[in-house]
């Protein structure tokens, strides 16, 4: 995008070194955040790494009010209790739960959290949404590689041998492309979405997503949800409404005019 010469849908311009700084902090978290969700992903049920990932609001809370000063509603802090509670049911209900997947979701939680939290601060008029993602992913490509070649460089051929056996060359490369792309995307947008909310409300943006991920994976990979996993899943989705509900509230009445003595 940006060598065709649309700057602003790309880096927009060269960074100075202190904004490089900025950026480095929550390029890392993207990095580790996503490698963690991958391994998540191969370890258990898509479904149960997206109900643990619907806590990612519980973390954002934090680290917003640690970091940014940030404070949450009390109403919608504790709607964060049924997104916990259901998140502990689905997990202790799920038929494919194992301490990796659920570490590594959990670690994606906490990486995503920075991320959101150091790229709002990252994020100025001179440096939009845009800008910080795509620098964001340049770091974090640099970062990526290597550990990648290092952990299954030995390993990259065979498995894409394998890979086309299966599927042939044609929708290997094609779903390849295409995954890449849809991703990209998808974080794009996540990022010019964060400019203009916080970081708590971008979160909960995150849980509504994984909703329909959760139950489209059920329906696409054939998975069999146990009752008490669709339960818990079902709580923590009534949590996150509840999130959005009190939140909306929240605003409202801090938007009315004080009322006359």
């Amino acid at each position: 995008m940006y060598a065709i010469g649309l700057k602003g849908a790309s880096f927009g311009r060269v960074i100075t070194k202190e904004e490089f700084g900025k950026i480095f902090g929550p390029a890392s978290m993207h990095a580790i955040g996503h490698v963690a969700a991958n391994i998540s992903f191969a370890a258990v049920a898509i479904s149960l790494t997206h109900t643990v990932k619907t806590l990612e609001p519980a973390f954002n809370v934090v680290l917003s009010k640690l970091i940014l000063g940030e404070g949450t509603p009390t109403g919608a802090v504790l709607s964060l209790v049924p997104i916990i509670m259901g998140v502990a049911m689905a997990s202790a209900g799920e038929l494919s739960f194992n301490w990796t997947g659920f570490l590594t979701a959990m670690a994606s939680n906490l990486t995503f959290g920075f991320r959101a939290v150091w790229s709002k601060m990252a994020m100025t008029k001179a440096l939009n949404s845009t800008s910080v993602y795509a620098y964001t992913t340049l770091v974090s490509v640099i970062i990526c590689v290597p550990l990648a070649l290092l952990a299954e460089g030995s390993q990259l051929a065979e498995g894409v041998r394998v890979a086309i056996a299966k599927v042939g060359a044609q929708r290997f490369y094609t779903d390849l492309v295409a995954v890449g792309m849809l991703y990209h995307l998808y974080n794009q947008f996540a990022f010019n979405t964060l400019q203009r909310v916080s970081p708590v409300s971008h979160g909960v943006c995150n849980v509504v997503k994984r909703i329909a991920i959760i139950f489209s994976s059920v329906l696409f990979f054939n998975q069999a949800m146990t009752q008490q996993a669709l339960i818990g899943t079902c709580i923590a989705i009534f949590g996150t409404w509840l999130y959005t509900d009190q939140t909306s509230r929240a605003k409202h009445a801090k938007a009315l005019p004080p009322k006359a003595a």
